[in-house]
């Protein structure tokens, strides 16, 4: 087929300080083997060599060099200034994506498009490898058990890296971006569960590189996590961003959720003792494994949620 004829994809980066692997990312980008994507970088304020390593790639890619915003600024702002296009995938800096990663991504949003039409927000995202920075892979994500509206509420199964979506979903978004997101990936995740679909697609597409900054809990040892975990729960304001965002997301959304998940987001956003015990009881589960469930329970006991 002409590539012209595809259904055109943007490919959002932010970048920042990235000089050691955003060039292996955007050739990664530039060698994926679907034909028509275009590819927008921000770069957040950077203040090493990025900037130069993009320079070199203007040619082949759109870049906006603005001032540091942050990364869910950033690549909310994108989302918002690009072209249309009929899909939107998020990319971060440092990884690498396998070349098949868009043209699989759009082949099953296109399947989901002709079941439920393509004026539902529909988010496609798929399995991982952990790497070294060397590459070398040293995991797999884990197939999520719970991908459900009580679960975007309190957990982001999706990784922006790994996301892509459709021009309903980016509408959506783009429409209302929010002041109060505790991440880009997760606010997606949110507003395709609420008005929309999730799909998950467990073949590897991308080569997650863990080191130095962006190291977090996935593929960490057992003791290294529950000491992130313990940090993260009781130690700063994890639970209040989160309270922000799903207020923000009830205001500006719930007289389009069904009623069943506007009483689920209820049980967040309207303080009660019986909302506090009907969440310690709740029959189903919230995250994705049963220890984290079990600190989640807990918390909403003490009140921190």
């Amino acid at each position: 087929m002409n590539d012209s004829l595809l259904p055109k994809v943007n490919i959002l980066l932010s970048s920042y300080n990235g000089e050691r692997f955003v060039e292996e990312q955007l050739i990664s980008l530039l060698s994926q083997d679907y034909g028509n994507i275009e590819i927008y970088v921000r770069d957040d304020g950077s203040e090493d060599n990025t900037k130069r390593l993009l320079k070199g790639y203007e040619d082949q890619i759109h870049v906006d060099y603005g001032e540091n915003k942050g990364f869910i600024g950033s690549f909310l702002s994108l989302l918002k200034s690009c072209e249309d296009a009929e899909y939107y995938a998020f990319c971060d800096q440092d990884d690498v994506w396998q070349e098949e990663k868009i043209s699989r991504a759009v082949e099953i949003l296109q399947r989901a498009e002709k079941k439920y039409g393509k004026g539902l927000p529909i988010l496609y995202f798929s399995a991982y490898n952990f790497t070294d920075e060397n590459l070398n892979v040293t995991g797999r994500s884990k197939t999520p058990s719970n991908i459900s509206f009580a679960n975007c509420l309190m957990d982001c199964a999706p990784l922006g890296f790994v996301t892509v979506f459709n021009k309903s979903a980016r509408e959506e978004i783009a429409a209302a971006i929010p002041l109060k997101s505790c991440g880009h990936d997760w606010w997606a995740y949110m507003v395709c569960c609420g008005l929309g679909k999730v799909i998950y697609d467990d073949t590897v597409t991308v080569n997650y590189r863990r080191c130095g900054g962006n190291v977090s809990s996935g593929g960490a040892g057992f003791f290294q996590f529950m000491i992130w975990r313990f940090k993260k729960f009781f130690a700063n304001s994890y639970f209040l961003n989160i309270t922000e965002q799903l207020r923000e997301y009830e205001e500006l959304y719930s007289n389009r959720l069904s009623e069943e998940n506007r009483q689920i987001l209820s049980l967040f956003t309207e303080k009660s003792l019986k909302n506090t015990v009907k969440k310690v009881f709740y029959p189903h589960k919230f995250r994705q494994n049963i220890t984290d469930e079990l600190f989640l329970r807990c918390c909403f006991l003490l009140g921190r949620l």
